[in-house]
């Protein structure tokens, strides 16, 4: 079994520090920030399970049958049931849809208008929303709605759901943790998004032909795994990760893709400089916050190099590396900030750096003209 807790003083090369505030194209401002007030964490007011029990409080005042959700109980709706009954419902049960989306975006405005007071956001722009509810297309009217009433309180900010899948946004985004200069030789990288009810590993192909500011980045191939349906510990958990990652690697082989000695990770939590969690991962099995617990060091340890190169790991906050999925396309602002919206809320705040192109550094321009002359001899 993988152990989790290196015996050894022996620790992974340091190309990039673990939760750095200062990546490749954005300074990281802050990130899973504590939102407190009297009655306890108020980010708990707009997880993913307070819309449905929003919902369900607007669906016991109703008294007429419902056309498309019938009798089924609101624990058990997914997202596309709710996005028919919005569409195709009759006008009451549509009523009922739209009243939880005006209590929760009221609730969703009050958190962003508490981020917006404190220091670190402070002048933000823009703030995009992912996490799993914003798959639906109740949750991205919830987001509309959200922006009006803060425009309505002479709050100018915009908000926008994530553009990418949020399953791929968590992945993409892992792209950015790693030096640009690291991506000059490869095509590929490897990435992993732990969250509270599963854990995704996925190749991410960079496309630097294409663009080199990683917008054309997409999943290449994915393996899922959830978790909160078993009852497992944190080293099941660690093990069952790490072979994932080998069945990927195994298939990059088998693919002859160029695939860097990288490893990116997104992880709930405050993550150090040293790859250990200070708090924030609660909603993992196990204890994630042990001190003797360096989930990167693992990893390393158990792939110690990709393609005959030495394995680099860099971790990050989850809604932090969600969000850099969006930095190609938030060029036109300065501040600009993300929510994941999930089993908890996620958040972090962003300032633009001025900064080279992907691939960039010593030989990139080279190394970018020797993969476009090798597609042309494919």
């Amino acid at each position: 079994m993988a152990s989790a807790e290196p015996k050894t003083k022996e620790t992974p090369p340091d190309v990039a520090a673990h939760g750095g505030t200062t990546l490749t194209a954005v300074t990281v401002d802050s990130f899973n920030a504590q939102l407190r007030d009297e009655n306890g964490f108020i980010g708990d007011s707009v997880r993913r399970a307070a819309f449905f029990e929003i919902f369900d409080r607007w669906r016991a005042l109703g008294d007429r049958k419902l056309s498309v959700l019938g009798e089924t109980p609101t624990a058990e709706l997914s997202k596309s049931q709710i996005d028919e009954a919005l569409a195709d419902g009759r006008p009451h049960e549509q009523a009922l849809i739209h009243s939880a989306i005006e209590e929760y975006a009221c609730k969703l405005l009050a958190v962003i208008r508490h981020l917006m007071r404190t220091k670190d956001w402070r002048e933000t722009q823009r703030i995009v929303v992912g996490g799993g509810l914003r798959g639906g297309r109740f949750a991205e009217i919830a987001v509309a709605r959200t922006e009006l009433l803060a425009r309505a309180h002479d709050m100018d900010v915009e908000l926008r759901p994530i553009r990418h899948d949020p399953d791929e946004a968590g992945l993409i985004g892992a792209a950015h943790l790693a030096p640009s200069w690291m991506f000059a030789s490869f095509e590929d990288i490897l990435a992993v998004d732990i969250g509270g009810t599963n854990m995704r590993c996925g190749i991410v192909r960079l496309n630097l032909d294409k663009a080199d500011d990683l917008s054309k980045a997409r999943v290449r191939s994915t393996e899922l795994w959830r978790h909160g349906d078993e009852e497992v510990t944190r080293e099941q958990v660690v093990e069952r990760l790490i072979d994932m990652l080998q069945k990927l690697i195994h298939e990059a082989d088998k693919d002859d893709l160029r695939l860097a000695p990288f490893i990116g990770v997104g992880c709930p939590g405050s993550i150090a400089n040293d790859g250990t969690i200070e708090n924030g991962a609660q909603n993992l099995p196990g204890n994630w916050e042990s001190s003797r617990f360096n989930l990167p060091a693992a990893l390393w340890q158990a792939i110690p190099s990709i393609g005959g190169h030495e394995t680099a790991v860099v971790m990050h906050n989850d809604a932090v590396v969600q969000g850099l999925s969006e930095v190609p396309f938030m060029q036109d602002v300065e501040r600009w900030g993300v929510l994941t919206i999930g089993t908890g809320l996620g958040n972090a705040r962003f300032t633009n750096r001025a900064r080279g192109k992907a691939g960039e550094g010593k030989g990139g321009e080279r190394k970018r003209d020797e993969r476009k002359a090798d597609k042309k001899k494919d």
